[in-house]
């Protein structure tokens, strides 16, 4: 099995505060697929934003990841149980999940393994959905410094699943009978403050820290603030790219 990399547990209260929730937009058109809502499972759920988006609609929700930090920060819901496990050994229930969710996740995973473990708990005709959101795009100036903290200075640190992301999951094995979506996008307005602390959750950011003793942000956060100029708030466009498939 695939080795397990956890690039969430350290700082997983930053995590929880800094990165931005998944698009409205996108729950409903998964709930467009679906005739009952039963039960879902949130695979790589982390601090459970997704999994307590999920709650409003289902009896029963399960959320699992390996991180037991981001699940001791996770959303608390009387209808969500949390689990401490691996999205390739669950010890749900077979077929028995009507949607099972995998935000910027499965690109971490063991794919065989974890397509296994959704055919087993999978009702007939159940949904899966993977999305993940990618560079995010403010302006020319701002944009210039991000991509040179991105390309420049901490791409030799990211982890090799980084390329899914990159490449919108287009090159994800996905051994289901596809539903095309529409696009959809993140947008956030936020203070200068709330972008770096977002900037130092990216996981080539840490391996940057771990390995070279300092933060690679704090590199560019001259360019940054210069670039930034005076206004309070900028907008911020994340591109989501889904994978939403038919499991049996």
């Amino acid at each position: 099995m695939k080795q397990v990399i956890d690039n969430f547990s350290t700082g997983s209260s930053e995590y929880a505060t800094f990165r931005p929730e998944s698009p409205k937009e996108i729950f409903d058109f998964v709930s467009s697929q679906l005739t009952n809502f039963n039960a879902a499972w949130d695979c790589g759920t982390g601090n459970g934003q997704v999994a307590a988006v999920l709650a409003d609609k289902f009896k029963l929700v399960y959320g699992t990841d390996i991180s037991q930090q981001q699940l001791s920060l996770a959303q608390k819901r009387d209808n969500i149980i949390y689990l401490n496990e691996r999205a390739e050994q669950t010890t749900l229930p077979a077929n028995g999940i009507d949607l099972i969710t995998i935000a910027q996740a499965i690109h971490w995973f063991d794919f065989g393994k974890f397509y296994t473990e959704v055919n087993r708990v999978a009702v007939p005709g159940g949904i899966i959905a993977a999305w993940t959101y990618s560079t995010m795009k403010l302006t020319p100036e701002i944009d210039a410094v991000i991509d040179r903290l991105y390309e420049d200075i901490t791409g030799p640190y990211w982890d090799k699943e980084r390329r899914y992301v990159d490449e919108g999951y287009r090159t994800i094995p996905f051994p289901f009978k596809e539903i095309s979506a529409p696009e959809f996008r993140i947008v956030k307005h936020w203070p200068i403050d709330q972008f770096v602390g977002y900037l130092r959750t990216w996981s080539g950011v840490k391996h940057y820290v771990a390995k070279e003793g300092q933060d690679p942000v704090s590199l560019v956060m001259d360019d940054l603030k210069k670039a930034w100029g005076s206004k309070e708030l900028h907008e911020i466009r994340w591109p989501v790219h889904t994978r939403i498939g038919i499991v049996k």
